[in-house]
């Protein structure tokens, strides 16, 4: 998915220029423009924090124009949309629901991998399992690497981050509510 397309699409179809969805979003406006051009590839966290100005969630951003013409059940691999990078892929499951009470992510991050320098912060509780490989879950000031079986729940306003420490690629399925993708 071309990000710097979507973000420009996006905020001209809300009728907002480059300086001003910058300003909202508490970053500068070539920090809008290099997205937009493809010439960074912002981290989760900066993503959201550029969608703050707009307002809308990254699952509003990646399925901007998805109208669904009937409720649906099930969704195929292929049709989860990426609401990461190419480091990290977060799927999400559901989006043709409009009043979705859950956010349920298929998770997938490279070695090294990690949601960025910032912590993340948000309304709710998340809570996940690992499926596969290894996976540094840090909430406030503590800590730990989980491994297949392993799982993690907290309260999302604590600072929290997620980085793969290890050799292989870490998959996991993880869910929030409310929704903030």
């Amino acid at each position: 998915m071309d990000v710097g397309a979507r973000l420009r699409m996006v905020r001209t179809r809300l009728g907002l220029s480059q300086r001003e969805l910058a300003k909202r979003a508490g970053v500068t406006n070539g920090t809008i423009s290099l997205i937009e051009q493809n010439r960074v590839s912002p981290s989760v966290s900066s993503l959201k924090k550029v969608l703050e100005g707009l307002p809308i969630t990254l699952a509003e951003f990646f399925t901007f124009d998805a109208e669904p013409s009937q409720p649906r059940v099930f969704y195929q691999a292929d049709e989860l949309p990426n609401l990461g990078n190419d480091d990290i892929n977060l799927m999400l499951v559901g989006t043709a629901h409009d009043k979705r009470d859950i956010a349920i992510l298929r998770e997938r991050y490279l070695p090294g991998a990690d949601t960025g320098p910032d912590m993340l912060v948000h309304e709710g509780q998340e809570g996940g399992v690992i499926i596969r490989g290894s996976i540094e879950v840090t909430v406030g000031n503590e800590s730990r690497v989980l491994g297949p079986g392993d799982a993690y729940y907290f309260d999302s306003k604590l600072p929290h981050r997620f980085r793969n420490v290890g050799d292989d690629i870490c998959e996991m399925v993880s869910a929030s509510s409310p929704p903030t993708f």
